[in-house]
């Protein structure tokens, strides 16, 4: 893609590869640039040192912008912490990462709003996804929840607020729901916003090496927190895999480096930890304490502050912070991490949105070495099925739908088309019968055939009748699905959704839009050439037998490929 004329997001810009992606782009000459960091003094810190080194863009070619990006748009300013300490704050986060994708979810999110505002044509996205969600520390949560049913179970207190703040908080802190959400809401997002190319700077988690990484967390050895980050990343990879076969989604690529990435800057001076200082204090050895039975992990008090923080040689490796000498050359050392530079990154990441071929795309990487379809398997394919008619035809039975494979979406939609096959034949009768004789004829044969009827609810598929007021059913449904409630009020509206999802449905509405299908597949057969024998359809009149009968399977393939727009993207 010609990156120049083009608005570029570079989500994740203060940080040392984002500042060193902001300046590979502007070689390229895009539009603008959105240079996005977590909060406002690093934004405007970042744009004010690209002003600094191209001032002749002028002042409103780089633009700031700051915020939570996992979090919705009215909490993407307030720190994590403060978002924790307020039941309102942890119920939406709750709400937000665990209901339903519904508008109103999507809407309210920072990634929509900041995809909205800015319609980028490239976003390329440095920020360290599995760090944010995995270092929210999943084992930490989980122990407070321990502790404190533990707490309520010893004292049998009937007021257990400690136990429903830390239980929240566990929920606020799930890895792969918050990881699947974010993933949701960046696709669509972009989607909506026209975004063309999205490349994801990603993470190995342990710098490259294996489970034998020396680094830890102060805990066992690999530390679950340092895996936790390799997981969120790997599942972060395949969800960007997925991502990568959706034919309405951006180009979607990922750079993983597998090292330390340094540095930023080298200098002498005073150093910080998440921006603040560290104070020197301290103690005589005549003040030693003694080890008896326990230890006291917090002393306040106990060593004295000398009044100034600790200063030394650093070098700056961004978002991981200062490192001393002795630090860096012991993570860097052959061996160990080692180091890439972030500029490196930066050169593949431009070579790979401007069509270049690397070999450091994760994604693409992964369609080679995937095994996709197979012709044998092709071949075989008409095989398995004439066995399984011939069965069928021993056994004088037809086989629909056990709703093993899911969703019931699938078995709702064979089996109402297995009903117009009995009922009519073919798609042309479908066509052109009046709306309401499909659904009485459906209906009669549901009352008569009580061998159907009994498969059909049996397997968890109710039938709604004509009215839209009435369901034949089983003893359970698969539609709606239980989450925790054996009740649910019923409206107009959740009728059409569970109908859509998982009923049979026998109202006028839906066999109309059944003729619709039936329609459609007739007009693009009959609009191909009598003569036509080429490659460029599959869909032609052998296909569909020439439109004698009405095979369910196909049918439902047909739909799920066209109007759900499921189509698989790469072979």
């Amino acid at each position: 893609m010609d990156i120049q004329g083009k608005t570029v997001l570079v989500l994740g810009g203060w940080g040392l590869v984002g500042s060193a992606m902001c300046r590979k782009f502007m070689e390229e000459h895009p539009k603008r640039l959105i240079v996005t960091s977590l909060t406002e003094t690093e934004a405007r810190e970042a744009v004010a040192d690209l002003e600094r080194q191209y001032p002749e863009v002028g002042k409103r070619y780089f633009i700031p912008w700051w915020g939570n990006i996992f979090v919705r748009e009215a909490l993407k300013d307030m720190p994590r912490d403060r978002i924790l300490t307020s039941r309102k704050y942890r119920s939406m986060i709750i709400e937000d990462i665990l209901d339903e994708l519904s508008g109103p979810v999507l809407e309210r999110s920072t990634l929509y709003n900041l995809m909205q505002r800015f319609k980028p044509d490239i976003v390329v996205d440095c920020v360290n996804t599995a760090t944010a969600i995995a270092y929210q520390d999943i084992y930490q949560s989980s122990r407070l929840v321990r502790q404190e049913m533990h707490h309520v179970h010893a004292s049998r207190t009937r007021n257990p607020e400690k136990l429903l703040e830390a239980t929240e908080r566990l929920l606020c802190t799930l890895y792969i729901p918050q990881l699947i959400r974010h993933v949701q809401l960046m696709y669509r997002s972009m989607q909506l916003s026209g975004t063309r190319i999205y490349l994801k700077i990603g993470t190995s988690g342990t710098g490259g090496m294996g489970l034998n990484i020396p680094y830890t967390h102060s805990e066992e050895r690999p530390s679950r927190v340092l895996l936790s980050k390799s997981s969120v990343g790997g599942a972060h990879t395949l969800l960007l895999f997925l991502m990568g076969r959706t034919p309405d989604a951006p180009i979607t690529k990922e750079i993983k480096p597998t090292a330390a990435i340094a540095w930023k800057a080298i200098g002498f001076g005073e150093i910080t930890k998440r921006g603040r200082a560290i104070p020197l204090e301290d103690a005589p050895i005549s003040a030693a304490v003694p080890l008896k039975k326990r230890l006291r992990l917090q002393m306040p008090g106990r060593a004295k502050p000398r009044g100034e923080n600790l200063r030394s040689v650093f070098i700056d490796t961004g978002e991981n912070g200062y490192f001393s000498r002795g630090e860096f050359e012991a993570i860097s050392t052959p061996g160990q991490m080692e180091f890439v530079t972030p500029e490196e990154i930066a050169e593949s990441a431009v070579f790979e949105i401007r069509a270049g071929n690397t070999g450091h795309d994760i994604i693409n990487a992964l369609d080679n070495a995937t095994l996709s379809p197979t012709y044998r398997a092709g071949f075989m394919f008409n095989g398995a099925l004439t066995a399984m008619r011939k069965l069928e035809r021993e056994h004088g039975v037809d086989s629909v739908a056990f709703e093993m494979l899911g969703p019931p979406r699938l078995s709702k939609l064979l089996y109402e088309a297995y009903l117009l096959k009995i009922c009519f034949g073919d798609a042309r009768a479908v066509a052109r019968t009046e709306s309401s004789i499909l659904s009485r004829r459906l209906l009669d044969l549901l009352e008569a055939d009580d061998q159907l009827r009994s498969q059909i609810i049996s397997i968890g598929i109710p039938i709604l009748l004509p009215n839209g007021k009435s369901l034949v059913r089983g003893s359970t449904i698969k539609i709606p699905p239980f989450r925790g409630e054996d009740e649910l009020p019923i409206t107009p509206s959740r009728i059409d959704r569970w109908a859509h999802d998982g009923w049979i449905d026998l109202r006028e509405k839906n066999m109309k839009q059944w003729r619709s299908r039936f329609a459609q597949i007739i007009r693009e057969v009959e609009e191909l050439p009598e003569d036509e024998t080429s490659s460029r359809t599959m869909h032609n009149r052998e296909y569909w037998k020439n439109l004698s009968e009405i095979d369910p399977g196909k049918i439902c393939g047909w739909i799920f490929t066209y109007e759900e727009k499921g189509k698989r993207m790469k072979a």
